[in-house]
């Protein structure tokens, strides 16, 4: 068989799968409207690491009234001048709700940290209290999962030269794409530590391998239905694959499962 053949059969089945993970994704919303619950879904992870794709194929057969997609941009004078958490906050999904963060709270424990848009009093503050925060919304009856979407270098670095030659992609290029390569080791130390002081039982970190755009989606959506409760469940689609999504642990910076 070519490779050719090979790719085709491929693309094929992640078109198979797809639908019939977003079939199952139907269900979950329905049963979030029934059972008037609260879901949050936070996706990080480096530049160009796949988010705004993953979010469009989760999304795309919901109904538009009980699913939103926050992703906020530059904060204002009056944000800046408010609790931190605080234009968060007003984002979080009620009853019957389904809430994507495209990038979230976690800006401080990485972008905000690296470029030194916060001062080392503000980073601190936040590593601190982060997990009493998400706490507290776990106990308020949201269930929350989080997500990081880890790539190599050399993938971003291919991704991102893509991304300035498209010209439908060009809405996505940013200045802190230009600097996402040269702070590289930088970005990798700030995750490092945000795993480190902000992984706990109520909200874990779950590390998803996204060099592969096709089989990150089709696991991260495996991962949040497997996760979720939901009535009439095909238990037998949604056991992701391991090697590709999993829950952070710290020996997986030094083994090659999370990019240096």
């Amino acid at each position: 068989m070519s490779k050719k053949a090979e790719k085709k059969i491929e693309k094929q089945s992640y078109k198979d799968t797809l639908q019939q993970l977003q079939v199952e994704l139907v269900k979950l919303q329905s049963h979030i409207i029934k059972h008037n619950d609260k879901i949050l879904i936070i996706f990080e992870g480096r530049d160009a690491g796949g988010k705004d794709g993953t979010i469009k194929r989760i999304i795309q057969h919901l109904s538009p009234r009980e699913i939103r997609v926050v992703a906020l941009g530059k904060p204002s004078d009056r944000d800046v001048s408010t609790w931190y958490f605080q234009r968060y906050t007003s984002h979080l999904p009620a009853a019957q709700e389904m809430v994507l963060f495209n990038r979230s709270w976690y800006n401080r424990a990485g972008v905000e940290r690296v470029m030194g848009f916060c001062s080392d009093e503000e980073y601190h503050e936040f590593i601190e209290t982060v997990s009493h925060y998400e706490q507290l919304l776990v106990r308020s009856g949201i269930k929350l999962l989080k997500y990081y979407l880890d790539i190599s270098k050399d993938e971003q670095k291919k991704r991102l030269k893509d991304r300035q030659l498209d010209q439908l992609k060009q809405w996505k290029v940013s200045p802190i794409d230009k600097a996402a390569q040269k702070h590289w080791h930088a970005y990798s130390e700030a995750r490092n530590i945000m795993f480190a002081r902000t992984h706990h039982l109520s909200a874990p970190w779950t590390v998803v391998r996204a060099d592969d755009k096709q089989s990150a989606r089709i696991n991260i959506i495996k991962d949040l239905l497997f996760r979720l409760d939901y009535k009439g469940k095909d238990e037998a689609l949604l056991l992701p694959d391991a090697d590709i999504i999993f829950n952070y642990e710290e020996s997986y910076l030094h083994n090659g499962m999370i990019a240096p």
